[in-house]
């Protein structure tokens, strides 16, 4: 069996390469990552128990 050329194993090389990435990027665009839920977060008025209009914070 005689060793194949250097250009042929280049080219397997690149191609295998191209394959490899092209597999990934095609099972990403597949499968998207799903878009986190907009997450609403109180703010720090209502985190204060027994607090009033017109009244000074406090955290009880």
């Amino acid at each position: 069996m005689s060793p194949l050329p250097d250009r042929v194993v280049i080219l397997g090389l690149l191609i295998t390469l191209g394959v490899c990435f092209a597999l990934v990027f095609w099972s990403v665009k597949l499968n998207p990552r799903p878009e986190p839920q907009l997450q609403w977060r109180d703010g720090p008025s209502a985190q204060l128990r027994g607090w009033q209009p017109g009244s000074s914070p406090a955290l009880l």
